[in-house]
């Protein structure tokens, strides 16, 4: 009895030891996020966009003080948990609707993109870790993806710069899509059908999918929406792919740094189960409601802590070769999937 009070109180006492250490910034971090949410309702702006401005706000409350260790917990953990519960709205079904042609298209947007911005940043100077990450951005989710391939590369001075820049970069230019591309496909006069593949497959965030697709009709913002989530759901092979690979350069290259990535991160295992359950029909509507709600607010409150353990100098020193790798790779997917709908997916 007296072994098992003594275990308890220990646990006890780890709990409000975690809780103290944590709490203040992860407070701090949702207080942003709610901010940001309002923001986002009642004026219109991107709740990411949001949250990261004014957690870059704020950071100095990551330099000193009692919100430090929480602010680092909440862009770590938090993070990990809102990409894992993606999972959730992935189903085989969504494959099956698509076809054949259309799902060959996506896909090869995804790697051809990682592919060019790996191109592209040789030959602009930058390094293949801002490559990976910009270029599997843009190519699969925007925020939730450079947040979730952010977790698996190995860490150095410029990571968090990196990513916060990517982060930035992205919810602007998908803005900026959301409110183009319905023109450009307008002028091009495509039907529903390819102006919601369009919209789907190159579009950077969800939620500037649905907007540009729905202000088009129906049937353009349900197709548009079902190809950004199979965007989504390269997300879990693509960061496995980066992480075996980037575990086995890591035995021969000194200068990544740092301690390896794991063989199969727990975030992205947690995505597959999710998924696998999700296609089996075991996840009832509620929950998957659910579900699909705590992962935003996940990663809503956790870009608030990246802004926040960022300042705006770093933001301005990753140079305007940045700019021109990630804007050009989201012209490359425009126009790859452009292409693709025109003379080959019709």
């Amino acid at each position: 009895m007296s072994t098992a009070l003594a275990a308890n109180e220990s646990y006890v006492a780890r709990t409000q030891k975690f809780l103290f250490n944590n709490g203040y910034g992860f407070l701090v971090s949702v207080i942003v996020a709610v901010a940001a949410q309002f923001l986002s309702d009642h004026y219109g702006a991107p709740a990411l966009l949001m949250a990261l401005l004014l957690g870059i706000a704020f950071h100095f409350l990551a330099e000193e003080g009692r919100c430090v260790s929480g602010i680092a917990f909440t862009s770590r953990i938090v993070l990990r948990i809102g990409v894992a519960l993606l999972g959730a709205r992935i189903s085989v079904e969504l494959l099956v609707g698509l076809g054949p042609k259309l799902i060959g298209l996506t896909i090869a947007g995804v790697i051809l993109t990682i592919l060019f911005g790996l191109l592209g940043a040789k030959l602009l100077g930058r390094g293949w870790r801002f490559a990976l990450l910009t270029g599997g951005s843009v190519a699969i989710c925007g925020a939730s993806a450079a947040m979730a391939i952010a977790a698996v590369l190995p860490k150095n001075e410029h990571s968090e710069r990196n990513l916060i820049f990517t982060v930035l970069s992205v919810t602007v230019l998908s803005t900026l899509a959301m409110i183009i591309y319905p023109v450009i496909t307008q002028t091009m006069q495509l039907d529903d059908l390819q102006t919601g593949v369009f919209l789907g497959g190159t579009i950077h965030d969800v939620a500037q999918v649905v907007g540009a697709g729905f202000s088009v009709s129906d049937e353009t913002g349900e197709t548009a929406t079902l190809v950004k989530l199979i965007r989504v759901t390269m997300l879990a092979p693509v960061v496995l792919v980066f992480a075996l690979v980037i575990r086995t350069y890591a035995e021969n290259d000194e200068a990544v740094g740092g301690k390896r990535p794991p063989l199969m991160p727990f975030f992205v295992i947690m995505f597959l189960l999710l998924a696998a359950i999700n296609s089996a029909g075991l996840i009832p509507t509620v929950m998957q409601t659910f579900l699909s709600d705590v992962s935003k607010w996940s990663l809503l409150i956790s870009i608030a802590a990246v802004g926040m353990k960022t300042s705006l100098k770093t933001i301005v020193d990753v140079g305007g070769q940045a700019i021109i790798l990630i804007v050009a790779e989201t012209v490359f997917i425009a126009g790859f999937i452009l292409f693709g709908i025109t003379y080959f997916a019709n």
